[in-house]
């Protein structure tokens, strides 16, 4: 009975200068996605109109009150009966916070306007998530300079759902089929970084890890954790954080009963994870981890000048709440186009599906 388990997924539109409103659109259009579960949307009616527009998707915007109006059937969490009720086909349920003016949000551009818009869509969408309207959580890409310009002093959607949260210790995992990577730092220069890198944090983060594919059904997860200089410091020749901090953290993780292994050298380890020797790696900063993902899961296709495929998603570990997001910005370059592809988007909302169906059966 739990797999007919419909959840409610609350979607931020994204920055409505940005591709995140098309991708929206198209993915709440997809059949696969009406099947898994019940989206409502969080964001602009002006701006999600023209984006239904832009996508070419057979959907009516409808504009409700609240995640109750939408559904109004919810599923009864404290029985073990799930209702798989089917709700009306081509409707995209919006719950306006009618706080854009379209035209003092220019396409591909950076604007405290389109900031404000966005960060507002995420603080709602996990303040109805917090109150326990909804099952699971999905951005679309922010574009942190035009937040920053409203006056919004984050570094990204990490950060603000750790705030809105009161969540500590939370960490970004990347995702895509076995790829799996867990960063240690990331929104930060990389100077911080380096000075970020403490036993206490780089452990932290190992067990959140652990604990995170544990409850993706990986009963002993493998882990392998990068060293954060070259050649994993070589003995010390290239720097001493490894000897000093990961190492350390690394002992107290198997000490625990982690399978944990390092720290190796960044420059091989992410070959034996996409070679699936491991299950997950935990990676010291952004782009150490970063780079190394989208270059197995993004794909350009120079001819038409387009990105042929963009996969994997971002799930965010250590929130009472579940946050799942696109791997990918606003895209400015192709914004307003109709030709952005919402494969991310899609998966994003089937690891968030996937993820609220797991605390369902936990909590039952």
């Amino acid at each position: 009975m739990q797999d007919k388990f419909k959840p409610l997924v609350g979607i931020s539109m994204g920055d409505p200068a940005g591709i995140g409103p098309e991708i929206v659109a198209k993915t709440v259009a997809d059949p696969a996605v009406q099947v898994l579960c019940r989206p409502v949307v969080i964001g602009d009616a002006k701006v999600m109109e023209q984006a239904i527009r832009l996508a070419g998707v057979p959907l009516e915007c409808r504009v409700v009150r609240s995640v109750l109006d939408a559904f109004p059937k919810r599923a009864k969490r404290d029985t073990h009966h799930f209702d798989a009720c089917q709700e009306k086909v081509g409707v995209l349920n919006l719950i306006d916070l009618e706080n854009v003016d379209l035209p003092q949000v220019a396409v591909g551009q950076i604007s405290a306007a389109a900031g404000h818009a966005a960060f507002e869509a995420v603080r709602k969408t996990i303040e109805l998530a917090m109150a326990g309207e909804l099952d699971a959580t999905v951005t679309a890409p922010i574009h942190k300079e035009s937040i920053n310009l409203a006056g919004h002093a984050f570094a990204g959607h990490t950060e603000i759902y750790a705030h809105y949260t009161g969540s500590k210790d939370v960490a970004m995992m990347l995702v895509s089929g076995p790829l799996r990577v867990v960063h240690v730092t990331t929104h930060v220069s990389l100077r911080q970084a380096c000075d970020l890198i403490r036993k206490e944090r780089v452990f932290r983060v190992i067990r959140l890890f652990h604990e995170a594919l544990q409850q993706l059904g990986i009963v002993h997860p493998r882990l392998a954790v990068a060293g954060l200089n070259p050649h994993a410091g070589d003995g010390g020749l290239f720097g001493d954080e490894e000897i000093r901090e990961i190492a350390p953290a690394v002992e107290e993780a198997v000490r625990e009963g982690i399978r944990a292994e390092g720290p190796l050298p960044p420059d091989t380890i992410f070959s034996f994870l996409r070679g699936g020797y491991y299950d997950g790696c935990v990676a010291m900063y952004h782009d150490q981890g970063h780079i190394a993902f989208k270059m197995a899961e993004f794909e350009w296709d120079n001819q038409s000048q387009v990105m042929k495929s963009v996969r994997g998603i971002n799930v965010t570990l250590g929130l009472p709440i579940v946050r799942v997001s696109v791997d990918h910005g606003t895209a400015f370059p192709i914004a307003g186009k109709g030709v952005a592809r919402h494969e991310s988007m899609v998966e994003a909302v089937e690891y968030a599906v996937t993820l609220a169906r797991r605390r369902a059966r936990r909590n039952l």
